[in-house]
């Protein structure tokens, strides 16, 4: 597809069919981490083939590891008994908050020294909360330029775990995750890990707890900030499943059920359903609050249109902590609801990709819409009848390619749309624009 500056598209009116979702990108890369880090040989099934992914992929060749890449989104990944062959190294990261947060946590326990850097991006997203935690067990991991943000340095070092390990749980789900995975590998003794204050997108640590047990290490929860590590019971922690398939990403369905929603349906995705693990399934949930159809299997949801005699939907009140990365499509259903859309506890869009709170408000005034922006929180009234815009100078995804795949709904309105930069979907769903032209028209 080439890098295309943008693409024009809509206005639509109609979405029905079908979507196989691509793997996870949660699930993916905590999998392939973990498989490295086991005894034994794992073949992972349905991995997310995108930039993220990749870049885990990359590190992991480069720490040693023997990972292979077969055809149907087959990976084969050689563990390596929780000692990573090669204990020097220089790596990049990219733009990848699911290899560098893991990564980090995963390259102290080595005794090694390595570099972590990534793109300027990455240079801006936080990372202090979790170097605060593993300093706590005697890691040495400096910064390169600025206080509390990568590069940094992982110097090697005589891990001792004395005392509770504890970790702010406000900023990133990623700082407590990546202590999670790596800890086990130096634990002499049961490990407690704390939480100070409220922990946000608590599904994604679920997602870990689960995937952990599925490699042979089970994280007791005595309450809701507290996580107990078992002690090591032999030289090796981790041990391959043998294989495991990774479920379809629930944040990327958003976009389809969205889809259904606004554009009649029917719409199915395949790969995520009342069986899954990722809590951005809940993103179904408001949907049918505002007014959706939904049904549901164990590996597939659909979305038939609204229950409302005018079909629209309606705008609603919600927290969003459990859904962080599905609330943006939210943001731009919003579009086509009566009456205002507060989405609220959104603090951890500031720290993703871009300032997805301040992005959001931006692109959604360039339609039409009537916005309000706080530090948490975002309020969207859709256009009234004519006021629809269709900006010349096109939707700006910022390097985000959730603001792409949110803003092709958009084209849903009256007008055609223009989004700038649409290939930076490859970060998670590089094919998003041909399976989105499948199913609306």
């Amino acid at each position: 597809m080439g890098h295309l500056p943008s693409i024009q598209i809509g206005p639509f009116t109609r979405a029905q069919g079908s979507i196989v979702l691509p793997g996870s990108k949660s699930i993916s890369n905590r999998a392939l981490l973990l498989a490295a880090l086991s005894t034994g040989t794992t073949t992972l099934k349905n991995l997310l083939d995108a930039d993220d992914t990749q870049v885990m992929r990359n590190a992991l060749r480069q720490l040693g590891l023997s990972v292979i890449d077969q055809a149907d989104k087959v990976c084969v990944v050689q563990g390596c008994g929780g000692k990573f062959p090669i204990q020097e190294g220089d790596l990049f990261l990219g733009n990848a908050g699911t290899a560098m947060r893991p990564l980090t946590a995963a390259l102290a326990m080595q005794g090694g020294n390595y570099r972590l850097s990534g793109v300027a991006r990455m240079h801006e997203r936080p990372i202090r909360d979790l170097v605060d935690g593993l300093r706590q067990v005697g890691a040495k991991i400096e910064y390169e330029l600025e206080e509390g943000y990568p590069p940094i340095q992982i110097l090697a070092a005589d891990i001792q775990i004395k005392d509770v390990v504890k970790v702010r749980g406000d900023v990133s789900s990623q700082f407590l995750t990546a202590l999670l995975m790596a800890l086990p590998l130096v634990a002499k003794d049961p490990v407690r890990i704390e939480v100070i204050g409220e922990l946000i997108s608590r599904p994604y640590i679920d997602i870990t707890l689960k995937l952990m047990a599925r490699f042979g290490v089970t994280v007791a929860c005595p309450d809701a900030q507290s996580f107990v590590i078992p002690a090591k019971t032999s030289d090796t922690v981790y041990k391959s499943p043998g294989q495991l398939s990774v479920e379809g990403d629930a944040s990327s369905a958003s976009y389809f059920l969205a889809l259904g929603a606004i554009g009649a349906g029917p719409v199915r995705v395949l790969g995520v359903g009342n069986d899954s693990i990722q809590g951005d399934v809940a993103f179904a949930d408001a949907l049918a609050l505002m007014g959706a159809n939904i049904s549901a299997g164990e590996d597939w949801i659909e979305v038939s249109g609204v229950k409302n005699a005018n079909g629209k939907l309606k705008g609603i009140t919600i927290d969003c902590t459990e859904i962080p990365d599905a609330a943006m499509t939210l943001a731009i259903a919003s579009l086509f609801a009566e009456g205002p859309t507060r989405l609220n506890n959104i603090a951890s869009w500031r720290v993703k990709e871009t300032d997805r709170i301040a992005a959001m408000a931006a692109e959604l005034k360039k339609v039409g819409a009537v916005v309000e922006e706080g530090a948490d929180y975002i309020v969207v009234n859709a256009p009234s009848q004519g006021n629809w815009k269709s900006p010349n100078e096109g939707i700006d995804t910022y390097d985000d390619h959730r603001m792409a795949m949110c803003f092709s709904l958009a084209a849903f309105g009256p007008n055609a749309l223009k989004i700038n930069d649409p290939n930076c979907v490859a970060k998670t769903f590089p094919t998003y624009f041909a399976e989105f032209s499948k199913v609306v028209s």
